[in-house]
């Protein structure tokens, strides 16, 4: 039986080829589900007792030698095809890590592709502002709370200038740029004096919309909100709730219903299963009439939201903070959500 077995190095050290189909089939043979080595391991049994060691070590020889053999001739067989070499001699000799794109960018750019879909476009504007377009025009009043220096950054006073509290700033300035109908929104960076903590942040990104045109009534804002709600959150119910806004009369807040199936949606819902996640209304008569439009012949209704609390809730993120940390542990999570 041992004989057997050493007729086959003579055959594996016989061998050449450099094509890779006839080097692959030569493996197979000797090393496949059906080769000789398989076979010849199947009649060990059969062996006679004092031939057992001697046979196992000649069969171990032989899958060695099978092994090198199909290492040698795939070295050679690829220096000799250049397989080895660069097929791009303008690709990067290093491995380049791609990164991602922020969480806060990813929802930022779904909420404008849903708006921009029905026709509104964007606008923007300058996160220094003065009083009259942060505060003034939108009927707050001198002795509004956001006036105060514990909540707002002022840069100067007399004159006051200071940091924007609300992108509605925007909605000012594009008002008195521009005649109705008026379809924008208003994506930006806002700051308020604030503690910073897992719920709240003295920086924070808002998108704030306006539509202003002739008969334009509630119900039209509530079916673009219905609309929006459905795109972002799929099919979840979604309910108006009475508020106050300064430069919005009526004025609502929006919930959806997002339900009571965890613990977490018990903590987060306050166990109501309503998650607040807007403030909208019909624009205030003063308003318009601020910016230099008729509010005799013209309605329009505005929306805001922030943009990081939406991403904490369709990503399940329950620390603001780490939206501004810059941790890579954190951020490479979104890498294929681009």
């Amino acid at each position: 039986m041992v004989d057997a077995v050493k007729k086959y190095f003579d055959l594996v050290k016989a061998f050449e080829s450099l094509e890779p189909d006839e080097i692959e089939a030569f493996r197979i043979s000797y090393l496949g589900k059906k080769g000789i080595l398989n076979s010849l391991f199947s009649d060990f049994r059969k062996v006679p007792l004092k031939e057992k060691k001697s046979f196992g070590v000649e069969l171990n020889k032989l899958k060695t030698a099978v092994l090198e053999k199909v290492r040698d001739l795939k070295e050679v067989s690829k220096k000799k095809s250049g397989s080895n070499k660069i097929s791009d001699p303008t690709r990067s000799a290093f491995k380049i890590n791609t990164g991602s794109k922020h969480p806060l960018s990813i929802v930022k750019n779904r909420i404008i592709d849903i708006f921009t879909q029905i026709g509104f476009n964007i606008s923007e504007g300058p996160e220094i502002e003065d009083d009259w377009h942060n505060f003034t025009a939108l009927n707050l009043p001198y002795h509004h709370p956001a006036r105060d220096m514990q909540d707002t950054f002022f840069i100067e006073t007399n004159p006051d200038i200071l940091l924007r509290t609300h992108t509605s700033s925007v909605q000012v300035r594009y008002m008195e740029n521009n005649q109705p109908p008026i379809r924008t929104i208003s994506p930006g960076r806002v700051f308020r004096n604030e503690a910073i903590s897992s719920r709240s942040h003295c920086i924070f990104h808002q998108i704030e919309g306006l539509y202003v045109a002739k008969d334009v009534s509630f119900a039209d804002l509530k079916q673009t909100l219905n609309y929006f709600t459905k795109s972002l959150f799929g099919d979840k119910k979604m309910r108006l709730r009475p508020s106050f806004f300064p430069f919005t009369e009526p004025s609502a807040e929006v919930d959806i219903y997002w339900g009571l199936e965890t613990e977490k949606d018990y903590r987060i819902t306050k166990g109501t299963g309503w998650l607040e996640i807007m403030g909208c209304g019909m624009v205030d008569p003063n308003v318009l009439e601020n910016c230099g439009i008729d509010s005799e012949n013209y309605s329009g209704f505005a929306f805001g939201m922030g943009i990081e609390r939406i991403a904490m809730l369709l990503y399940q993120i329950s620390d603001i903070r780490l939206f501004f940390e810059n941790d890579i542990r954190f951020l490479k999570q979104f890498k294929t959500t681009i």
